[in-house]
């Protein structure tokens, strides 16, 4: 019997322009992967005849072409997690690589990512709300284009709200700067909490512009 569009949905699966195919894409936290796990998609790529792997614009690994069929064996297979959210909620957070390499790093934005992701991933918002951490100012993972961005600076972290490269392209607004690793997720609940309280259907950049950053920036930093 043919699955539903929810339950397909559930098991991390796109439908593609040829509507008989779906995408995957599996979750890696901090976006951090080992080579076993790379053989391993390789592996299932050519056991399932899936014949293109392509990086996303967020860092991840999607797997194109696969059978409704073929979904709960192929994620047996891979034993990973799906990390491609759909629909109104807090997607994966977007990183860099962040101090752990990179010696402009000055922030640890894996970390921060694996906390953000095990605290929010998936929380139900009013739409879609992505969040990029950066460790440094050259803001690689373009943290500014966000809804929430974070900046790493030797003081701790910069944060911004309503940013996105959409239709309408916004650069993110700063909230708060010098906040510790704990500081950032206790504003980014309250950010999230508000965002769900004041039911209005709208982007986070909207939002914010409906409101007013002035009377969003007080209610979310009391």
């Amino acid at each position: 019997m043919k699955e539903t569009k929810e339950s397909i949905q559930e098991k991390g699966a796109f439908i593609q322009k040829d509507r008989e195919t779906y995408a995957i894409i599996p979750y890696f936290p901090g976006g951090l992967v080992d080579s076993s796990t790379l053989r391993k998609i390789a592996d299932v790529s050519e056991k399932y005849n899936l014949k293109t792997i392509k990086t996303t614009s967020e860092g991840r690994i999607s797997l194109y072409g696969v059978k409704e069929s073929d979904l709960d064996n192929i994620w047996d297979d891979l034993g990973l997690k799906p990390g491609g959210h759909t629909g109104k909620c807090v997607r994966p957070a977007k990183c860099c690589i962040g101090n752990i390499q990179c010696q402009k790093g000055l922030q640890n934005t894996v970390e921060m990512s694996k906390r953000i992701d095990k605290l929010y991933c998936g929380t139900p918002t009013p739409r879609k709300l992505k969040i990029a951490i950066s460790g440094c100012p050259n803001s690689c993972a373009e943290p500014a284009v966000r809804d929430i961005g974070l900046i790493g600076t030797r003081k701790g972290w910069r944060l911004l709200v309503g940013g996105t490269c959409g239709i309408k392209p916004r650069i993110g607004q700063l909230l708060a700067k010098n906040i510790s690793d704990d500081e950032v997720i206790n504003m980014i609940n309250k950010i999230i909490n508000y965002y769900n309280d004041q039911g209005i259907e709208k982007r986070m950049p909207a939002f914010i512009e409906k409101i007013g950053f002035e009377k969003f920036s007080q209610n979310v930093l009391k």
